[in-house]
């Protein structure tokens, strides 16, 4: 009786080790000069083309599996309602908000603070410091705003933290608001890749 015991007792360790789940990596990825311009003229509302972007790919997408999508300042989110019709189509569960707090410091997702973009406000606020930047009328210099972090639930459910560091190609170390190339967005991000995990370590 005491070896069927024995047995049993290490055919359910055996199991629940066999079970764990292998949880993956999370990834730190810097990505510069992504372009993201209008195709209006100074002074006139945006208009033209979001680009969409991949967290899990680390690139731009053209299909329904985006995370986030930029325009000029504008930065979407894969979930909620549009506010334009030029706007991609929400198809995800994607979702997001601005904190104050280095970057590094951000460990984890605060998920009663997730917002999903609707048809009169975005996740990310837009304005000049109302979500991650500022903009300057006397220079017309867009500068991201320090200790900003961005985080975001993305279109399938993981979740992701960005840091912008430039609204400039090449990220000038002294931008020009008249003569450098503006949006033009060089960024960190993390990208947690476990379904369930909030965390970012």
């Amino acid at each position: 009786m005491k070896n069927i015991y024995t047995l049993l007792i290490s055919l359910l360790m055996f199991s629940c080790s066999d079970d764990d789940p292998v949880l993956e990596p999370v990834e730190a990825m810097i990505v510069t000069n992504l372009a993201a311009k209008t195709t209006s003229g100074p002074g006139q509302p945006p208009a033209g083309d979001f680009v969409k972007f991949s967290f899990a790919k680390q690139t731009t997408v053209e299909g329904d599996d985006w995370d986030v999508a930029f325009r000029a300042t504008t930065i979407l989110v894969n979930g909620g309602f549009s506010g334009a019709s030029d706007e991609p189509s929400r198809s995800g569960m994607g979702s997001g908000y601005v904190t104050v707090g280095n970057y590094g410091s951000i460990k984890s997702v605060e998920e009663s603070l997730l917002v999903q973009d609707s048809e009169t406000a975005k996740a990310i606020p837009t304005g000049s410091g109302n979500g991650w930047y500022n903009y300057d009328p006397q220079t017309y210099l867009i500068t991201p705003i320090a200790g900003r972090t961005l985080v975001f639930k993305t279109h399938n459910g993981r979740y992701a933290k960005m840091e912008i560091q430039s609204y400039y190609k090449d990220s000038p170390e002294n931008p020009n608001g008249f003569t450098s190339e503006g949006q033009t967005y060089t960024f960190n991000y993390t990208y947690q890749p476990n379904e369930g995990v909030t965390t970012f370590d």
